[in-house]
């Protein structure tokens, strides 16, 4: 069974070493869904859905919420790049016997998001 919780928060950026309307200091409401995998409990959950949120909020969430991204990461901070990052930060504390961290999506604009598996790495 999968399930998902849905989180947004608010930054800016600009990308190095590109040519475009994207290179100017920018910002986004990025929406991110953290999709988890396993088997329910006894009380029938994979995982609570309060402790998935305070996981993420904690590992991601509020440090990158009205963040400037050029200044908290050393890679360029592009859609792909900041969710490999979330990978690495969630992948580990959103594993136990029961449940593995399955799915990141990051929506950068309504029309725009990328996406990772473990099957990606």
């Amino acid at each position: 069974m999968k399930v998902t919780k849905i989180f947004t928060f608010d930054s800016a950026h600009n990308l190095v070493n590109y040519n475009g309307k994207c290179e100017e200091l920018h910002g986004h409401t990025y929406k991110l869904e953290v999709t988890v995998e396993g088997k329910p409990d006894e009380e029938g959950m994979v995982i609570d859905f309060v402790k998935l949120k305070e996981i993420v909020s904690e590992k991601v969430i509020k440090r990158l919420d009205h963040k400037y991204l050029n200044e908290v990461f050393e890679f360029n901070t592009t859609c792909e790049n900041i969710l490999l990052w979330m990978w690495n930060e969630l992948k580990d504390v959103l594993t136990e016997d029961r449940y593995r961290l399955y799915k990141l999506k990051l929506w950068e604009t309504s029309t725009s998001f990328a996406e990772i598996t473990e099957e990606d790495l």
